[in-house]
């Protein structure tokens, strides 16, 4: 009779080996697991937003200007307006639009840089647009596209990633220019792959790391982007919450009442560390050359 022999069961994995390894990620990356609790604390609140504050658009003449108290925990505003309220509000607004220009931008440039980076007289054509998207100031780009549209937060996230495709294309194309000669992808095109799946199969995967990385710097600034548009007046509607507005309409009263642009400013400025926290974090985890020295 022949024995019968089974392989033992994998041990589960404890709890205690999970904290540990999540205390050794903690220990090896603490800016970028900063950054990341700061930005997870404000998509939550700007989730609840209407579970955590009041109405933002309201307008109570008889408790303009109030300092923060208990009951009102940013104060209120020169027409009596909940600067709490407004500031949870705001968040919605700058985390909108710089997640759709991050998203907008490093799909539209993902597409047009492989195909770029893969066909030569495509190359010409495109990098010849790019070169002159990118001479052109983004804000003033920006501003020029709002001015000749209503303003809206769709307008907004367009006339912004515009200027932020350049950036996009010619990395997805200098990174498909190096990995287009490699053996592996002449293996594929040997063994008769269509252009479309060596694009997307092969090439693809060694743009995933560096568009993640970039992708965090251009929310970042798709975010001041969008508060500078909104200081100016040309941005998302004056009636809608955003930081950059409660900074332009509140500066009149900054030697009154510091409260109202210290807050959102305070709002802004930790969002924007944030993101660009969690991006050097990724840039240094993603990157083979700097993980080897962590």
């Amino acid at each position: 009779m022949t024995a019968i022999t089974t392989a033992p069961a994998a041990a589960p994995v404890s709890t205690g080996s999970q904290l540990a390894r999540i205390g050794r990620f903690a220990r090896r990356n603490p800016t970028m697991l900063l950054g990341a609790l700061i930005l997870i604390f404000f998509v939550g609140v700007a989730i609840v937003a209407p579970l955590i504050a009041g109405d933002p658009m309201l307008k109570l003449p008889n408790r303009r200007l109030r300092p923060p108290s208990p009951e009102l925990w940013f104060g209120t505003d020169h027409l009596g307006q909940d600067v709490f309220a407004r500031v949870v509000y705001g968040a919605r607004v700058s985390l909108i639009v710089g997640f759709s220009v991050a998203a907008i931008s490093v799909l539209v440039g993902l597409t047009i840089g492989l195909f770029a980076g893969y066909y030569r007289w495509f190359d010409n054509v495109v990098m010849r647009l790019m070169d002159g998207l990118m001479a052109i100031p983004a804000i003033l780009l920006a501003i020029a596209m709002v001015a000749l549209n209503q303003g809206s937060i769709a307008i907004v996230v367009a006339a912004i990633s515009i200027p932020e495709l350049p950036r996009v294309v010619r990395l997805v194309r200098s990174i498909v220019l190096s990995v287009k000669e490699l053996p592996f992808v002449e293996a594929a095109r040997a063994c008769g792959a269509r252009t479309p799946r060596i694009l997307f199969r092969h090439i693809m995967p060694s743009t995933i790391a560096p568009l993640i990385v970039q992708a965090t710097y251009i929310c970042a600034s798709a975010i001041l982007v969008e508060a500078s548009l909104s200081f100016l007046g040309a941005g998302v509607p004056p009636e809608v919450p955003s930081w950059g507005n409660m900074i332009a309409s509140s500066r009149l009263y900054l030697a009154r009442a510091p409260w109202t642009i210290f807050c959102p400013a305070v709002a802004l400025a930790l969002v924007v560390l944030a993101v660009n926290l969690l991006g050097d974090g990724l840039r240094d985890r993603l990157d083979p050359r700097l993980s080897r020295r962590l």
